[in-house]
């Protein structure tokens, strides 16, 4: 793949990958969207990858969408729906279907669309300075790439609606409302997921996703199922012959 606005790097298993626009903090144009693609699909079809992590070049995650690489000089012309359309739909819809854990490592400011693609991951671990805000109301837009479906979701609609008005916030109080789960280095957590059983993780992480939108009796059928499909796997066999060698 290229390797222009994005770097990909795969070391013991994780997937690196790093936005890479430094000297914008790392905004968003659509080049760097070709190259996310490109670098998730490969991280995911790649069998020795376990943990894929997105993070930024820098002291930046993401500064958000590259506005100068949408607008044109008559902005009335602009459709950013046909944009979102084709760039950040289909990112994100292509991250949840990836089944390996996902974590996003935000290493400095997360703000508007860059924090959305930090929210479409399974976990979130920030730097203790970093600061985040959801600003889409501050440029007379609403929020995007996939902020109204998760945002809500990890921090209740109330705390969703508050953060939607702009101000950022910091580390701390990020983790205080469940936005983060952790403060300070990935690599404790990263270490944790890399010995997951990946068959089961990607089972348990489609019924929970999926669990807003199904019933109780609904949800019971897809762990069944799920329950059925891990049983048979090596990793669950191998755990089981390992507990009972205890």
């Amino acid at each position: 793949m290229d390797q222009n606005t994005v770097t990909y790097e795969v070391q013991n298993n994780i997937a690196t990958i790093s936005l890479n626009r430094p000297a914008v903090k790392n905004a968003i144009n659509s080049a760097m969207h070709r190259e996310l693609f490109q670098a998730f699909q490969q991280a995911n079809e790649d069998e020795s990858v376990r943990v894929i992590v997105l993070t930024g070049s820098g002291d930046a995650f993401s500064s958000g969408a590259d506005l100068k690489s949408v607008a044109t000089e008559n902005l009335g012309d602009v459709d950013y729906g046909d944009y979102l359309r084709d760039t950040y739909d289909k990112l994100l819809q292509y991250m949840n279907t990836i089944a390996k854990p996902t974590v996003a490592y935000i290493n400095g400011i997360a703000v508007g669309a860059g924090l959305s693609l930090a929210l479409a991951c399974d976990f979130r671990v920030a730097q203790y300075d970093a600061k985040m805000a959801i600003s889409f109301l501050k440029i007379g837009l609403v929020p995007d790439a996939g902020a109204s479906y998760y945002l809500p979701r990890l921090i209740g609609l109330g705390k969703a609606l508050e953060m939607a008005l702009g101000e950022p916030i910091s580390a701390e109080e990020a983790y205080r409302i469940g936005l983060v789960n952790k403060i300070g280095q990935p690599d404790e957590l990263i270490q944790q997921l890399v010995a997951l059983p990946t068959t089961a993780y990607g089972l348990m992480k489609k019924n929970m996703g999926s669990s807003y939108e199904h019933t109780l009796a609904e949800v019971l059928k897809m762990e069944e199922d799920a329950q059925s499909a891990a049983g048979k796997t090596k990793e669950h066999l191998m755990a089981v012959q390992r507990f009972l060698q205890k």
